[in-house]
């Protein structure tokens, strides 16, 4: 009888639209721990600081089944933040925090306010690649208790487990440690109010991520890969873990996809061609953007300029614009276009 009835509340969930990317809850993930005892309903639901108005809605649904006599759900967010989305790769070396910064920077120069949390608790580079030396992190007294304050460079917010370790130290925390970390970082950051908030997510499929993955209101993840065969084979393995938890891919970035001559223009694709578009297909996913090798992506990063920050112009940071432009097509102008009505 459980399972007829979980069957059911999962029917009625699916009637239930998310209007920004024009799919039911269910299949964005946005409900989690679905659990019926007795009579009553419990679930989670994650969302966006801007979709409470979901929770009525699903409420209203529910109040048909007549075997129900009570629908607890409880509302899971991150304060002030409107979408989350995490930035995933299947293995490690493809450029994954790389994009996550540019993409970061490439929504603020469009207007967008960004958040950026460095979630890669085995190598968390973005302090690096932002310019920011030894800084302390401040915590700060607020009506929920005392939160992180996150750093703020280049008018995007930061915040990054390396920030917390030693230098040239490795964080070597085992399960319940790294556990107790991820979850603070995700629930005890005052990030004040954010249009975006990206993940830069640990490569792979460990307990890091799917820790990460089941704790966060993430709505997507866009996933980095590379042209080559291995690089598509190792992300396939990360397309799994987040259907597994019910997270949709918005989309696929290629890194390092060509080599442009500085003389005559032509590109050589260096790592191998197709992987990208390969993915893409498979998926149903859009493939937001091809990303040349440029040495000035590596030398942004060493010295905290993103290319996408840069004044001159280049493939690159055109590719990262253009990136930023369909991530704000598809969640930002929907806002601004439902407030106008």
């Amino acid at each position: 009888m459980t399972t007829a009835y979980q069957q059911e509340v999962v029917q009625l969930l699916k009637q239930v639209i998310e209007p920004t990317l024009n799919n039911d809850i269910v299949s964005l993930g946005m409900v989690r721990n679905l659990r019926i005892v007795d009579d009553y309903i419990y679930l989670r639901l994650y969302i966006g600081s801007h979709q409470h108005q979901l929770q009525p809605e699903i409420q209203s649904k529910l109040s048909f089944l007549s075997w129900c006599k009570k629908t607890y759900i409880q509302i899971c967010t991150i304060p002030g933040v409107k979408t989350t989305l995490g930035i995933s790769s299947g293995k490690g070396g493809v450029g994954k925090s790389t994009t996550a910064v540019n993409i970061a920077a490439a929504l603020k120069l469009q207007g967008a306010k960004v958040g950026l949390l460095d979630a890669d608790v085995y190598g968390p580079n973005i302090p690096q690649m932002l310019g920011l030396g030894k800084a302390d992190i401040q915590v700060i007294n607020t009506p929920t208790g005392d939160k992180f304050l996150p750093l703020e460079v280049q008018g995007i917010k930061v915040m990054s487990v390396g920030l917390l370790a030693e230098a040239n130290r490795p964080l070597a925390w085992r399960g319940p440690v790294l556990h107790k970390i991820i979850t603070q970082f995700l629930q005890d950051v005052e990030w004040g109010e954010l249009d975006y908030l990206l993940i830069d997510l640990p490569p792979g499929t460990g307990d890091a991520q799917i820790t990460i993955i089941q704790e966060s209101p993430i709505c997507g993840v866009i996933l980095v890969t590379t042209p080559q065969q291995v690089a598509v084979a190792d992300v396939r393995r990360n397309i799994y873990m987040f259907r597994q938890v019910g997270v949709p891919v918005l989309g696929i970035i290629e890194n390092m996809s060509y080599l442009i001559c500085g003389d005559c223009g032509s590109r050589t694709p260096i790592f191998g061609s197709g992987g990208g578009e390969q993915l893409a297909a498979e998926l149903q996913a859009p493939l937001l953007g091809q990303i040349p090798i440029d040495p000035r992506i590596c030398s942004g990063s060493d010295t905290g300029n993103p290319i996408a920050m840069s004044e001159y112009a280049s493939p690159a940071r055109e590719v990262f614009t253009q990136i930023a432009i369909s991530l704000n097509s598809t969640f930002m102008l929907h806002d601004e276009s439902t407030q106008l009505d």
